[in-house]
């Protein structure tokens, strides 16, 4: 069965910014590299409710499923752990309440608001394919190992 994901970019678009998180050491896969908030559907939970928990148990920062846009589509023939594939629904929004911090340290090596006229290199490529496609107004929808 394919894996559902939601992922949610919190944009703060006055000081021209994105909320991005480092994965750390102790990662399962792309260490080292950055990624968007972002995380696994649970049973019996709506893919907003999936963003709305995600992006609060990450990062701090709370969001009201109201306040989410779909903005990308990420889909995966497989994954680290998501042998039959993966579906990621990535969200935008530019509305949360809370302060900004690492919730998961045994995850993320850190969290942080990144200009976006200078988002890093190393980043995780279905994430990075969903950032600048939003930020770029470009494509809304990426494939990877499909044949």
């Amino acid at each position: 069965m394919t894996l559902l994901v939601a992922a949610v970019i919190v944009h703060d678009r006055a000081a021209g910014r994105v909320v991005l998180l480092q994965r750390g050491e102790n990662a399962r896969f792309a260490r080292g590299r950055w990624h968007l908030p972002i995380g696994k559907n649970e049973p019996g939970e709506s893919v907003t409710g999936t963003a709305v928990r995600e992006l609060h148990e990450e990062t701090g920062l709370t969001v009201k499923p109201e306040a989410l846009e779909v903005v990308h589509l990420v889909h995966a023939a497989r994954g680290v752990e998501a042998p039959d594939g993966f579906l990621t629904v990535v969200f935008a929004t530019h509305e949360w309440t809370g302060e900004l911090e690492n919730r998961e340290p045994h995850k993320h090596a850190q969290a942080r608001w990144v200009d976006t006229a200078s988002l890093p290199e190393d980043f995780v490529e279905g994430d990075a394919g969903a950032l600048h496609g939003y930020l770029a107004g470009g494509p809304r929808l990426s494939l990877y190992d499909w044949e």
